[in-house]
C-alpha cells in the first residue's frame, strides 16, 4: 500500500526548469514513478537531453522549449500538455488532464542591497516569481477544467528562513513564491487541488556552481559544517520531496513548506 501511494502511472506531469539540476532530477523521478512528463526549459540542448534520459529508461517525455517569464508561452504549453494526456496504453483520454505541476525554473542573483539595480530585481522576479505564478495559474485552470484534482509544487528556498548578504533579489522572489503557494492552496483546495512548496538548503546544481573552484569548495565547506548531517544536498534529495508532494502519499498536505535542507534551518 505504501509503495502504491507513490505510483504515478497514468498521470500527466509538467516540469519547468527540466533541463538541469533539481528540475531534471524531478522530471526523471516522476517519470520513473510512471508519469508522462512534459519537460519545459529555455535551454534546448539540455532539455532534449533530459527527455532522452527519460525515454532511455522506458518513460514517456515531451519537450517544450519556452521562457517561463512569457505568460503566453506557459499557457500554450500547459494547455497542450493537458490536451495530449494519455492513458497507460497510449490512447487519448478525450477530455485531457494535468495532474502535476512542478514549477522549478529559477535563477540566482547576488548583489548587496545598496548595489542592487532595478533591472536585476526585475529579471529575478520575472523568472523566479512571475514564472512560477504563470505556471501555477495555467496548471490550476487545467486541473479545475478537468475536474480531477491535482498537485502543484513550487520551488522556494532556504533563503526564505534567514537573511543572507547579497541575496535580496533571490530571497525576496522565493518569499513571494511561499506566499503564492499558501494563498493558492486556500483558493483551489475545494477543487481537490493541493499546492505545496519545497524549500531546499544548499544543493549542488549548475545554478550554485562557482566559476572559481576554490570559492566553490569554500562555500560547500561552510554549508557542510552548518548541517547536522555533515553534507550538502544533491538534486535527487529534492526530487524525492517533489515526488512525495506529487503523489497520493501527501493527499492530506496542502499549503505547506517542505524543507529538505540538511538541518541547516529548523523553523517552527
Amino acid at each position: 500500500m505504501a509503495v502504491k501511494a507513490y505510483d504515478l502511472t497514468g498521470r500527466t506531469a509538467f516540469v519547468t526548469g527540466a533541463a538541469s539540476g533539481i528540475g531534471r532530477a524531478s522530471a526523471l523521478l516522476l517519470a520513473e514513478a510512471g508519469a508522462t512528463v512534459h519537460c519545459a526549459d529555455r535551454d534546448a540542448r539540455r532539455l532534449h537531453e533530459t527527455a532522452a534520459l527519460i525515454k532511455a529508461a522506458g518513460g514517456e517525455a515531451h519537450v517544450h522549449e519556452l521562457d517561463v517569464a512569457d505568460k503566453e508561452q506557459i499557457d500554450r504549453a500547459v494547455a497542450q500538455a493537458a490536451a495530449a494526456a494519455t492513458t497507460g496504453a497510449g490512447t487519448t483520454t478525450g477530455t485531457g488532464r494535468l495532474d502535476i505541476m512542478a514549477a522549478i525554473a529559477g535563477i540566482m542573483h547576488s548583489s548587496p542591497v545598496l548595489e542592487t539595480r532595478e533591472e536585476d530585481l526585475d529579471r529575478v522576479l520575472d523568472i523566479n516569481f512571475k514564472g512560477v505564478l504563470y505556471a501555477c495559474q495555467a496548471a490550476a485552470r487545467a486541473m479545475i477544467e478537468a475536474g480531477t484534482g491535482g498537485s502543484i509544487i513550487t520551488m522556494a528556498s532556504g533563503a526564505v528562513d534567514t537573511g543572507g548578504p547579497g541575496l535580496l533579489c533571490y530571497g525576496a522572489s522565493k518569499a513571494a513564491v511561499v506566499q503564492l503557494t499558501k494563498t493558492l492552496a486556500t483558493e483551489v483546495g475545494p477543487h481537490g487541488i493541493r499546492v505545496n512548496a519545497v524549500a531546499p538548503g544548499w544543493i549542488r546544481t549548475p545554478m550554485t556552481e562557482r566559476h572559481d573552484t576554490q570559492a566553490q569548495a569554500h562555500t560547500e565547506g561552510v554549508m557542510t559544517r552548518m548541517s547536522p548531517l555533515g553534507r550538502v544536498g544533491e538534486p535527487d534529495d529534492i526530487a524525492h520531496a517533489v515526488l512525495h508532494l506529487a503523489s497520493g502519499a501527501s493527499s492530506f498536505t496542502t499549503g505547506q513548506i517542505l524543507r529538505p535542507n540538511g538541518g541547516v534551518a529548523m523553523p517552527w
